[in-house]
């Protein structure tokens, strides 16, 4: 697109001294200091790219924010453009944790990453390449992939190798068709957005999405995601470069910018695809985002709110002469296209009535008050409630939104009529409450609003609370102590009416201990804290009773209580036991 006369555009806001970032609102958007001016490269409807973008937001994933414009520099008139958001890590677009050069090391190496599908013609280096079903048009059958965060330059090689082996083990897995929840597909990345990413990207019959501007994230301890989406323009019947666009092909099995094989065989997965039709056949219903007069009547919408700059835009460069055309041509194919898939999507009867576990997020302390010299934040902590008799297997369900991250780890259950409690800081927890959490989130909730999204392991939604710390929701839980409470397990928790303040975790199921001593994180995936024991002897077994680490513990005073800490990280995952005294524990490793 740089060969047109007419350029795209990036650009940063500086401070004063024009060195320094400036993060800045504009036209509405979240403060950032990096942006992009999209000047509608090769679409005579200068709608392609803003109408994606728009859908993939309105179906529930991020897309960078945008607004129509038009552009002067100088007091020279270039033309309507889109000014949107450039993809990056940071709260409010990419919402991954942010990395530096120290994060080696689990759980810190996990993330948060960027990584992008296409050309290294900007400079960067080529990271690896991923091996393809089809040939391009330059006659190879490969993907280039380029680190997009941490930068090209700053990335380590622990980091590197770390993010590698993630596609690695989603091309093992793809190609498997290993839909254990376990250690499968769905172990390793978040299904609804690759399912909401292939859809996109098929549904507009894109010819670059598997190949190019292709982006994948994945936070820290979560799995990869697929998206944002990005550059949409060779789309819905258009390419300028060829007829690749064409409404009776799949484009990962389109012979050209086929992709790496796993979305191939990711598709061919009988479940993935079964999840992908039931999202399709969802969202193509009246009054939904994909539906045809949906879609059409808001491709109106935008048409009448562009057509003075595509008048002047014309005038200057004459690249949208076509415009009025295009748009009707846009329509009929779009109407081609959602017949094809109707006909060639596939059914979805194998996952259309899944059976979820009746758990229910029940307290959520978003905003405690400090303690003495301990951050409230360190003091936050979430509750699911399992609301019927039988025990509930928790194996691979998580927190599917991108804010907290936590997964369960494999054989977790909770009993009926039973409750437990993750929290942000075990260390801090055990002090304060004087009770072992289940388990640890990662990053902390937020003091505004949250959206939290209990979810299976092929990202079907068993609860979710989306709380506020404004009215109507109890303004006491915003920082004055006391925390959100369920008035009943019964009741819709979405309502914020049904919701009250509590400051009592009494009746909350413990993780499995024992009378002695107590051990937390656990599981662990490293650093082990044991508080309640004297200074003495500890010892580690197998399950077959085999004695694999033993020391003494050197318990050091804390703000809380005094805790011995054992570094267990050599150990291969699995099962073990700690011994301290006369009183034994079960220790899980990851």
């Amino acid at each position: 697109s740089q060969l047109l006369q007419k350029k795209q555009y990036g650009l940063t806001t500086l401070q004063a001294d024009n060195v320094t970032n400036n993060n800045v609102s504009i036209l509405g958007m979240p403060s950032e200091n990096d942006w992009v001016l999209n000047g509608l490269a090769y679409d005579q409807t200068g709608m392609r790219d803003f109408l994606s973008y728009e859908l993939s937001e309105r179906i529930g994933q991020y897309a960078p924010r945008r607004v129509y414009c038009e552009v002067v520099i100088n007091n020279d008139y270039k033309g309507l453009y889109i000014f949107l958001e450039k993809i990056k890590a940071d709260k409010d677009r990419v919402n991954v944790v942010k990395m530096d050069e120290t994060c080696n090391n689990y759980p810190e190496v996990t993330g948060g990453y960027i990584t992008k599908a296409d050309r290294a013609d900007n400079g960067d280096p080529v990271a690896w390449t991923m091996q393809g079903y089809g040939g391009g048009w330059w006659g190879g059958s490969s993907t280039t992939f380029v680190h997009h965060y941490p930068h090209p330059e700053d990335i380590t090689t622990a980091q590197h190798n770390y993010i590698h082996d993630v596609f690695n083990a989603l091309a093992s897995k793809a190609g498997n068709h290993d839909t254990s929840v376990a250690s499968g597909i769905p172990s390793v990345i978040d299904i609804p957005s690759f399912v909401d990413f292939m859809m996109m990207g098929e549904f507009s019959s894109n010819v670059d999405v598997y190949e190019l501007s292709t982006f994948f994230h994945k936070d820290r301890l979560g799995k990869l995601r697929a998206g944002p989406i990005w550059d949409y323009n060779l789309a819905y019947g258009h390419d300028e470069f060829g007829n690749r666009s064409l409404y009776y092909v799949w484009q990962f099995d389109n012979s050209d910018n086929v992709g790496p094989k796993f979305w191939k065989d990711l598709f061919n997965t009988s479940l993935f695809r079964c999840y992908l039709a039931k999202r399709w056949f969802e969202l193509t219903e009246p009054e939904q985002p994909l539906n045809y007069e949906v879609l059409c009547a808001r491709i109106d919408e935008i048409d009448a709110w562009i057509s003075e700059g595509v008048g002047r835009d014309n005038q200057r460069w004459h690249q949208m002469n076509q415009h009025v055309s295009e748009i009707q041509s846009m329509k009929t194919w779009i109407q081609n296209r959602i017949d094809w898939l109707n006909q060639n999507i596939g059914s979805y009867d194998g996952c259309e009535a899944v059976e979820l576990p009746p758990l229910v997020i029940s307290k959520i302390h978003y905003h405690p008050e400090d303690w003495w010299a301990i951050d409230g934040d360190r003091l936050e902590f979430i509750e699911i409630t399992n609301n019927g008799d039988a025990v509930v297997d928790l194996t691979g369900v998580y927190f599917r939104e991108l804010g907290v991250t936590y997964s369960f780890p494999v054989g977790s259950t909770l009993a009926g009529r039973e409750a437990l409690v993750l929290c942000s800081d075990s260390l801090a927890f055990v002090g304060y409450y004087n009770m072992v959490p289940f388990g640890t989130f990662n990053r902390n909730l937020s003091n505004k609003s949250e959206h939290l999204v209990l979810a299976d392991a092929w990202g079907n939604i068993i609860d979710q609370v989306h709380y506020y710390d404004s009215d109507p929701w109890p303004w006491e839980a915003d920082g004055e102590g006391p925390y959100l409470q369920l008035i009943d397990l019964d009741l819709d928790n979405s309502l914020p009416e049904n919701w009250t303040v509590g400051d009592d975790l009494t009746g909350v199921s413990e993780n499995e201990t024992a009378e002695g001593f107590r051990v937390f994180p656990n599981p662990t995936t490293g650093v082990l804290h044991i508080v309640g024991a004297p200074d003495g002897e500890y010892r580690i077994t197998n399950i077959i009773g085999q004695t694999l680490m033993a020391g003494s513990l050197n318990a050091v005073e804390t703000p809380y209580y005094d805790v011995s800490t054992i570094n267990v990280s050599n150990l291969s995952p699995g099962i073990y036991f700690i011994t301290i005294g006369e009183n034994t524990q079960k220790l899980l490793v990851r």
